[in-house]
């Protein structure tokens, strides 16, 4: 049988008080959920190549140009 989370061992707190206490300890107990990912800016990714560029005889050049 599995011990009791939380044990009152002195006075009689009320159910909201039980609630409050329920609502504050419960998130801890809980694993941290990863964060779901930032959606993706289409300001940054104007910014980003559309292309990867490799390294290859005029490729500082091409880096430059405006892309197709």
């Amino acid at each position: 049988m599995d011990e009791p989370l939380v044990r009152i061992v002195r006075g009689t707190p009320t159910a909201e008080e039980l609630a409050a206490l329920v609502g504050v300890l419960l998130p801890r107990l809980r694993p941290a959920a990863s964060p779901a990912p930032a959606p993706r800016s289409r300001w940054r990714a104007s910014a980003l190549p559309a292309t990867r560029l490799r390294p290859a005889a005029g490729a500082w050049r091409a880096s430059g140009l405006p892309h197709r």
